[in-house]
This record gives C-alpha cells, structure tokens and sequence, in this order.
C-alpha cells in the first residue's frame, strides 16, 4: 500500500478555491450562492428548517439516506448503492451538481454522516461542509429565509464508492492483519467500558483506539486546522501507511474522524455496522474483558 502523508495547506493558498475542497466559508457561500449547479442540504429538524435556512436549501438527515429502520436490524445503514443514487436524485443532485451540507445548529456529525452518504455515492470531489454551519453563516451576515424551493430531479451516472462502506468480516480481517487503524470516534466513557449507552455490551473492539469526536472540532463547531487534527492523530499512533477505519455508537461520529483523516489525505472508510452491531454479537470479543 502506497504511503499516505499528512497534508498541510499551502501559504498564501486559497482554501476554498476548487469543486474538490472538503470545506467552505461563508463567504464562499455567499459569492456562490446563486450558482444554478449549486445544492444546498440543510441538517438538522423540521421546525428549525420550517423557521429558517439559507435560500435555496432543502432539509436532509442522515436517516434520508439510509435503511429504514424497520427494514434493518441495527440503528443506521447507508442505502444500497442504487437506492442511494436514487434518493439523491430525487433531492436534485447531479453529476455536476455542488454539493455544500450545512448544519442548522450543532448537528455537526450527522451533517459530515451526510457528507459520507453522497461520498459513498461517487460525489465526494463536488461535495462540501460549510465551516460552522448555520451559526458562521448568519454571523457573517448571510441571508436566511422559511421559503422552500424545491429543486427538480437530477441525474447520476458516476461510480459509487462502496470500499468505503465495511461491514464486520472486512474489519476483523483488517485487525488479524494489522492492515487497519481501528478508531473509535465515541466519548471515553463508552470507549473505556464505563457506560454501554444504549447497547448491550459496554467496551470497544480490541485493537481499536479513541479520538473522541468532539475533539476533532472547536468550540464554536468549526473543523479544527489540519495541523491540529494532524497531532490528534499522531498522538493515538495512527500509521500514515495504513487505512484509518472508525466506528462509534451506530455510524454518525464516526464519520467526524472519516471527514478528518481524507482532509489529510490518509485513506479512510467507515465500519457501518459500529458498536450497535458488533456488542449485539456475544461471540466477538470486547476491551476491557467484562466482570463475570
């Protein structure tokens, strides 16, 4: 496997000046906003959406773009390929479409799950996050409105990307051959067995390591710069050589340290099936070891 190098940003460089940027401002936004090609998904509930949203969105949740729940037995399953192009296209997405997903208030892991979603899809180079969401948009001035302005179907021809999607085999294969870097993207009292939340196990996969996903962003719900994330990821020992796989709770914060390690450069994909699928099988072993 080629080596992956942590990336750093060039001085003087714009960072929001190609379709393949992972990040936008708000003034970016804003100079582009009455772009025909532009596609604007809002993250977050119904009455936020219904009260406001930057013009032209459309409100998206990750569940949009997923199994339903009563066809699945675990929390959240991203949508087999073709029912994924599809549902994309009924939201308006083509192949030249630009994508940005925004959050509404601090929905800042579904809103990176949404970025993973139309990735996985094949659309990940025209896809972006708007840095700070709603919250950075209305402080630099930007126009809100509760008009909704449905757009009309697209059309999507490009490949989807399913490598980035692994189910459990596919991760114990990776640790048995120490091909992956296993990151758990939950908070310490889950990852240390204190607290099993709502699963039945407490604990994480072993081999696995934790970078909170909090961590991966500021206060004000901004992206960290890549050199901030660069010593979160040195400091848990990940190997630029190796594939990054993350999991969490059901498949959401996990996409936070997917999102983090592509701005890097480093390969990464999500384990899908998380701990909801993993602590459900009493055969596979969890850290620490349970009290009898």
């Amino acid at each position: 496997m080629k080596r992956l190098l942590f990336c750093a940003v060039l001085a003087g460089a714009s960072s929001f000046a190609t379709a393949g940027d992972m990040l936008v401002s708000p003034a970016w936004l804003k100079e582009n906003l009455a772009d025909p090609k532009l596609v604007l998904f809002h993250v977050g509930t119904r009455p936020e959406f219904d009260k406001e949203h930057i013009p032209g969105a459309q409100l998206v949740v990750p569940q949009d773009l997923s199994i339903p729940r009563a066809e699945s037995s675990l929390i959240l399953q991203l949508l087999p390929q073709d029912a994924l192009r599809e549902k994309l296209q009924t939201l308006g997405v083509s192949d030249d479409s630009r994508v940005v997903v925004y959050f509404g208030s601090d929905l800042i892991s579904p809103t990176t799950r949404v970025y993973f979603s139309l990735d996985a899809a094949g659309l990940g180079e025209r896809t972006s996050v708007l840095d700070g969401g709603m919250p950075a948009w209305k402080a630099a001035g930007g126009a809100v409105t509760d008009e909704v302005k449905p757009r009309g179907p697209g059309k999507i021809t490009v490949k989807p990307r399913p490598e980035l999607v692994l189910g459990l085999d596919e991760v114990r294969e990776g640790l048995a051959g120490a091909s992956i870097d296993l990151i758990d993207a939950r908070n310490p009292e889950f990852f240390d067995g204190t607290s099993p939340g709502s699963m039945p196990r407490a604990g994480h996969i072993p081999g696995a390591r934790n970078i909170p996903y909090p961590s991966l962003a500021t206060a004000d719900l901004k992206m960290k710069t890549e050199a901030e994330v660069t010593l979160i990821f040195q400091a848990a020992g990940i190997k630029t050589e190796d594939t990054v796989v993350s999991y969490c709770h059901i498949g959401q914060q996990a996409t936070m340290v997917y999102f983090a390690a592509k701005r890097l450069g480093i390969k990464a994909k999500v384990y899908d099936g998380s701990w909801d699928e993993w602590s459900r099988r009493d055969e596979l072993p969890v850290e620490p070891i349970p009290i009898k």
